[in-house]
């Protein structure tokens, strides 16, 4: 049983660890550019393009093993044996992650209605989605705007039924109406509350 937890401590850790590092990584190369209030839709709490091509857990790594001429390398082979490949799972759960997050930065570029349907800016839907990517990297930029609308659409009937509450569902395996269902909605209304919801964030896409 310790081992099982530390493992799944040392996963999520290295999965904050490099979205950390990616975070870090996209701030250095925005104030590369020189910052700036322009217009379009980056400014006014968009996300302002997203990180550019080739950002990452990999170009971090890169990074990292020339700077220490590579001994952070070495550390992550020794990582990899000391934990019995616990770590190289970590790194792969951080690389989804990584990879996750690139797709919802174009998804909030080519559809800003989103975070406007949701009642946020772009900046703070991303922000939530990045959080909650430390959890669980294989939940899907859709999934997380699903469920924080339902969470919105219920939560005033149902206080139970919370965004992190419908997260935590996803996160262990359950589908958003068996989550739905588990939280005390019955068959029917947990697909009501689904479709209303497909529908808001199909309009936001138009």
């Amino acid at each position: 049983m310790n081992t099982k937890r530390n493992g799944h401590i040392l996963n999520v850790g290295l999965v904050s660890f490099f979205m950390l590092c990616l975070t870090v990584s996209v701030f250095g190369q925005g104030r590369g550019r020189g910052g700036g209030g322009g217009g379009g839709r980056g400014s006014g709490g968009g996300v302002g393009g997203g990180p550019p091509a080739g950002v990452g857990v990999d170009r971090g790594l890169g990074n990292a093993s020339d700077r220490s001429n590579g001994r952070s390398d070495d550390g992550l082979r020794t990582a990899s044996e000391r934990s019995k490949g616990r770590s190289d799972a970590g790194l792969e759960r951080a690389r989804m992650a990584s990879s996750r997050l690139r797709d919802a930065d174009r998804d909030l570029r080519d559809h800003p209605g989103i975070a406007n349907t949701l009642h946020v800016n772009a900046n703070q839907l991303r922000a939530g989605y990045q959080a909650a990517l430390v959890n669980n990297p294989d939940l899907k930029f859709g999934q997380y705007v699903a469920a924080t609308r339902v969470a919105q659409n219920l939560g005033s009937r149902f206080p139970n039924i919370t965004r992190d509450a419908i997260l935590e569902g996803l996160a262990s395996g359950e589908s958003l109406g068996s989550t739905l269902r588990s939280l005390g909605l019955s068959s029917d209304e947990a697909n009501a509350a689904k479709k209303r919801a497909e529908r808001e964030i199909k309009q936001a896409r138009k």
